[in-house]
């Protein structure tokens, strides 16, 4: 995966874990309202990680394995994929056909197959896969959005949080030439968040995910930063100032997980992919130090794993605890 591939990735991957239901409402409207969302809903990365290693296409990190259950009480798993730059060949298209019958040979549920297609080209709209041979033919069609679509008008007048990200993503592809345009596009995306009436926790994960994809080279991004706080002031409003604390809190513990990482790798080369994901999930930073001294002493990498899981099941012991 190329890093301009995981930039772009990563932040669309964290929006629908925290804004899956707002996601199938905005872009999904016919399918969200058949969703039971009083019966809640379950991501399932395990599951989708089994199949994404007995694949032979590789998987995207934007890619979700999603149980609902619908409004007639049958459960129905959704695989949702992101695609961000133009594939002009079956591969797209194939990609999602392998992983909805090996999902429902692997755990004979029925799958609906999702994509959202976030590149920049209007032509490009695969919407099936299909082969025929000798009277025998196959074929998966399944339903995609466009961002393309969205106008800005809409885009504007939405009161739905994933409104804000399509904008932020719309935004980015626009202003890759043109800083000042990127940094007046950026500030009007964040006031709009104070303007919307979202709550706080909202506006400091929309603002942490539009900072993520409107990127600012770093004379940009103080210059934003400042217009934003006196913003804030002038609207009684101190979110940011909550925003830089833990994107600094947030950055050490990237850096933490980084380097335990790059030792994983220098030791034993092929880290699992599994591994990574739950590296990449761990957010305490003393917990990822510890880590990172065993790392450099131990045997294999499959020791290391259970020395993982005995730090992740001693953490959530300590959290159950401290609850009681």
């Amino acid at each position: 995966m190329t890093n301009q591939r995981a930039d772009y990735d990563n932040p669309w991957k964290e929006a629908i874990s925290l804004y899956f239901q707002p996601f199938m409402a905005f872009l999904f409207p016919e399918i969200e309202e058949n969703i039971d969302w009083n019966k809640g809903y379950e991501f399932l990365d395990k599951e989708f990680q089994q199949i994404a290693r007995d694949g032979e296409i590789s998987t995207r990190e934007a890619d979700k394995l999603v149980k609902v259950w619908r409004t007639d009480g049958q459960e129905t798993w959704v695989l949702i994929h992101v695609e961000v730059q133009s594939q002009y060949e079956s591969v797209f298209a194939e990609r999602i056909y392998v992983y909805n019958y090996r999902i429902f040979d692997k755990y004979r549920r029925q799958v609906v197959s999702l994509a959202v297609l976030a590149d920049e080209s209007k032509s490009w709209r695969p919407n099936q896969y299909s082969y025929t041979i000798w009277g025998c033919e196959v074929l998966l069609r399944f339903p995609i959005v466009k961002l393309l679509d969205y106008s800005s008008q809409v885009l504007e007048e939405s009161n739905n949080p994933f409104a804000v990200i399509v904008a932020a993503h719309r935004a980015n592809q626009q202003t890759k030439q043109d800083v000042q345009q990127r940094y007046q596009i950026k500030l009007q995306v964040a006031k709009r968040l104070y303007q919307r009436g979202y709550g706080r926790q909202d506006i400091l994960e929309l603002f942490r995910l539009i900072d993520w994809l409107i990127s600012l080279p770093d004379s940009w991004q103080t210059g934003f930063t400042e217009e934003i706080r006196r913003y804030e002031e002038e609207s009684s409003m101190r979110y940011v100032t909550s925003f830089e604390r833990l994107a600094r809190q947030e950055g050490v513990i990237q850096k933490g997980r980084e380097s335990l990482l790059e030792v994983l790798r220098v030791r034993f080369e092929d880290v699992p992919r599994e591994l990574v994901e739950t590296i990449n999930q761990i957010k305490d930073d003393s917990m990822l130090t510890m880590l990172l001294r065993q790392a450099i002493t131990i045997a294999s990498v499959e020791e290391f794993i259970v020395v993982v899981n005995q730090q992740l099941a001693s953490g959530e012991q300590s959290s159950e605890e401290s609850g009681t």
